[in-house]
C-alpha cells in the first residue's frame, strides 16, 4: 500500500513503469480490476433510481413537471452508448499507456459524473444527469471496463476464459453493492413533502390535466395525490407516508445527495485500485505451462496466430461476433434498465403482500449476484467446452425463457398464485447469468479468434456492439411498453362511467390524452374505480416486448453460426 501511494504523488501513470518483477505473484492483479469493476458495475442497478428520479419534485408521486420514466431510461442508454465508443477509442490507446493509465482517467470521469449528475438532480436539469452521469460516467464505465482485460489474459494465458471472468466479474457484482447502498441513501436522505390533509378535507380542482389544492384566500398550490395502496408502498421504518394531498417542490427524494456521495466514494476507491496494476514483463508465461500445439488450437478453434487490430474490421468474424454480443445485450439490457419497475407492475398488483419495496429492492440485488457469478461460471465453462459451444447454449435457452416470460404474465393476471413468481424469477435469473456470461466470455473468443497480441484494443472496438444494445434494448422496451400502456388506459377508461370519470379526476373523459400526458390518470388511479372484477393491465405490459428480445437472440444464434476460425491471409 505504502508503494500505492508514493506512485499516486509521483504520477507513475505509464505502462513502463508498472511492469512486474520475475518473482511477482499474478493473483494480486485480480482484485485490483475486480475492485474497479465494482464500481462501474454500479450502473446496473441505475433502475432504483428510476422511480425518484422520475418524482423529483412530486416526490411521492409524480407531478406534471416531472421528468418522465422514457426520459430517465435514456440516461442509462446513453451512459451505455458512450461505454462502448469510449471503450473503442481507448482499446488502442490502452495498448499504448497501459492500463493504470486509464483506470485513472476512469475514475476522475465515473466520480465526477456522479457529482455532476448530482447537480442536474439538485436544480432539476436533466441535460446535466445526462452530461455527467450519461456523458462522463458513461466515458468512465469505457475506460473502467477495459483497462484489466488485456491485462488478465496476459498474466492468465493458461486460463483465458477464467481470466476474463474474473476481469468482468465485478462489473456484474457492482449493483450487489450498489442495489442495497442506494436503497439506503435514498431513504436516510429522503424528505417528504408538505402534506396538506386527506382529499375530503381540501377543496382540489384541476387545470390542463394538473391537480390543485385551494386554500380560503383562493390560492392555488400545486399538489399530488396519493391514495392508502400507494401511501403504504412507499412508507418506509425511516418515515410514515399518509394518504392525501402533498406540495409539490417542497421535498426530496435524495437522489442528488445519494449522487454526491457515490461520486466522492468511488473515485476513491478506483484510483487506489488503478495503482495497483501491474503488466508481465515481455515474454513471461506461467511455471510448467506451454501453448497449445497446432492440433490442439484449432480443435478448439484457438489460434496460435495474431490479427492486427486495424486487420481485424475487415474480416467477417469480427461482424459477426458483433451480432452476437450486440443482440445478446439487446435482449438483457432493456430489463435491466427497468427491472425493478417491471417486477412491481408484473407483480405487484396481483401479489402486492409478497411483491413490496423491500422484495423489488432484493430482486434487484439478486440480479446482480446472478450476473456476477454468471460471468465466472460460464466464462470458465468456456475453457472446457469451448466459446462457440457456449453461446450455442446462451441463444437456445435464452429463447426459451424470454417466451415463458409472457405466458407467466398472463397467467398470474388471470391466477394470482406464488409458483408464477416462482417460474419468472427462475427464468430471469437464468437470463441474467447468460447475459453476464456473454460478457465474460467474449474477450476470451476473440483472443481464440484473433490471438493474444491485440485482443484489448479489438475488445474495445467490439464494444460498440453494447453501445448500439444500450440503444436498441431500451427503446424496444420503453416503446413497446409504452404503447400497451396507453391502450391498457383507454380500454379501461371505457369501462368506467363518464360521470364517475369527472367526479375522480376533475376532468371529462373526452380529456383522456391530456390527463394521461400530467400523469393524472393512470392504470393504478383507474384500478381504483373500474367495475369489480376488471382484470388489472399491468402485468402484461412487457409481453410484445419478450416476443420481440426472443427474435433477437434468434438472430445472434445464427451469427454464432457462421462464425469460422480467420483466413490465414489477415495473419500478422
Amino acid at each position: 500500500m505504502r508503494q500505492i501511494f508514493a506512485d499516486i504523488l509521483a504520477l507513475r501513470l505509464h505502462k513502463r513503469y508498472i511492469v512486474a518483477p520475475p518473482d511477482f505473484n499474478r493473483w494480486w492483479v485480480p482484485p485490483a480490476s475486480i475492485a474497479i469493476h465494482l464500481c462501474i458495475g454500479s450502473v446496473y442497478a441505475w433502475s432504483l433510481f428510476n422511480p425518484p428520479l422520475s418524482r423529483a419534485l412530486g416526490v411521492v408521486a409524480p407531478a406534471a413537471s416531472d421528468w418522465p420514466l422514457a426520459d430517465v431510461v435514456w440516461i442509462f442508454s446513453v451512459a451505455i452508448v458512450c461505454l462502448g465508443f469510449a471503450a473503442a477509442f481507448a482499446g488502442k490507446w490502452l495498448e499504448e499507456v497501459g492500463p493504470r493509465m486509464v483506470g485513472v482517467v476512469a475514475a476522475c470521469l465515473w466520480g465526477g459524473g456522479f457529482i455532476i449528475g448530482g447537480f442536474g438532480i439538485l436544480y432539476h436539469q436533466l441535460w446535466l444527469v445526462y452530461l455527467g452521469y450519461g456523458v462522463f460516467g458513461g466515458c468512465g464505465l469505457g475506460l473502467g471496463y477495459v483497462s484489466p482485460v488485456s491485462t488478465l489474459i496476459r498474466w492468465f494465458p493458461d486460463r483465458r476464459g477464467m481470466a476474463t471472468g474474473m476481469a468482468i466479474m465485478g462489473f456484474g457484482g457492482g449493483a450487489m453493492i450498489g442495489a442495497p447502498s442506494i436503497e439506503a441513501l435514498l431513504a436516510f436522505y429522503q424528505h417528504i413533502p408538505t402534506y396538506l390533509g386527506t382529499t375530503d378535507t381540501l377543496t382540489l380542482s384541476t387545470i390542463e390535466g394538473i391537480r390543485y389544492a385551494q386554500s380560503a384566500s383562493g390560492t392555488l398550490t400545486e399538489v399530488v395525490l396519493i391514495g392508502a395502496k400507494e401511501a403504504a408502498n412507499l412508507t418506509t421504518p425511516l418515515q410514515t407516508v399518509a394518504p392525501g394531498a402533498y406540495v409539490v417542490g417542497t421535498g426530496s427524494t435524495g437522489a442528488a445527495a445519494t449522487f454526491f456521495t457515490f461520486g466522492v466514494v468511488y473515485f476513491i476507491i478506483m484510483i487506489i485500485a488503478a495503482f495497483s496494476y501491474r503488466v508481465p514483463a515481455e515474454g513471461w508465461q506461467p511455471k510448467n505451462w506451454q501453448p497449445p500445439d497446432e492440433s490442439q488450437a484449432k480443435k478448439r478453434m484457438m489460434t496460435t496466430q495474431h490479427v492486427h487490430i486495424d486487420q481485424a474490421l475487415k474480416t467477417p468474424q469480427f461482424y459477426l461476433l458483433w451480432i452476437v454480443l450486440c443482440f445478446n445485450v439487446s435482449a438483457g439490457i432493456g430489463v435491466l434498465g427497468v427491472a425493478k419497475t417491471m417486477m412491481s407492475e408484473i407483480f405487484g398488483t396481483t401479489l402486492p403482500h409478497i411483491v413490496d419495496a423491500a422484495f423489488t429492492a432484493q430482486y434487484v440485488l439478486m440480479i446482480s449476484v446472478f450476473n456476477m457469478v454468471g460471468r465466472v461460471f460460464w466464462a470458465s465453462t468456456s475453457d472446457y467446452i469451448g466459446r462457440k459451444a457456449t453461446y450455442m447454449i446462451f441463444f437456445t435457452l435464452g429463447i426459451l425463457l424470454y417466451l415463458s416470460i409472457p405466458y407467466t404474465a398472463q397467467q398470474v393476471s388471470v391466477s394470482p398464485h406464488i409458483q408464477w413468481l416462482v417460474m419468472f424469477y427462475a427464468a430471469t435469473m437464468i437470463i441474467f447469468t447468460m447475459y453476464g456470461g456473454g460478457f465474460a466470455t467474449i474477450p476470451a473468443y476473440l483472443a481464440d479468434i484473433f490471438g493474444t497480441r491485440y485482443v484489448g484494443g479489438i475488445h474495445g472496438r467490439l464494444l460498440t456492439a453494447w453501445s448500439m444494445a444500450g440503444v436498441l434494448g431500451p427503446v424496444a422496451i420503453t416503446q413497446l411498453r409504452e404503447h400497451t400502456r396507453i391502450q391498457a388506459i383507454e380500454s379501461l377508461a371505457e369501462r368506467i362511467d363518464p360521470q364517475l370519470f369527472l367526479q375522480t379526476f376533475g376532468q371529462a373523459i373526452d380529456q383522456l390524452p391530456i390527463l394521461i400526458e400530467a400523469k393524472t390518470v393512470t392504470i393504478a388511479s383507474l384500478m381504483e374505480i373500474v367495475p369489480i372484477g376488471t382484470i388489472d393491465p399491468s402485468p402484461t405490459l412487457y409481453n410484445t416486448t419478450m416476443y420481440a428480445m426472443a427474435g433477437l437472440l434468434a438472430l445472434a444464434w445464427i451469427a454464432n453460426v457462421l462464425v469460422r476460425p480467420v483466413h490465414a491471409k489477415h495473419h500478422m
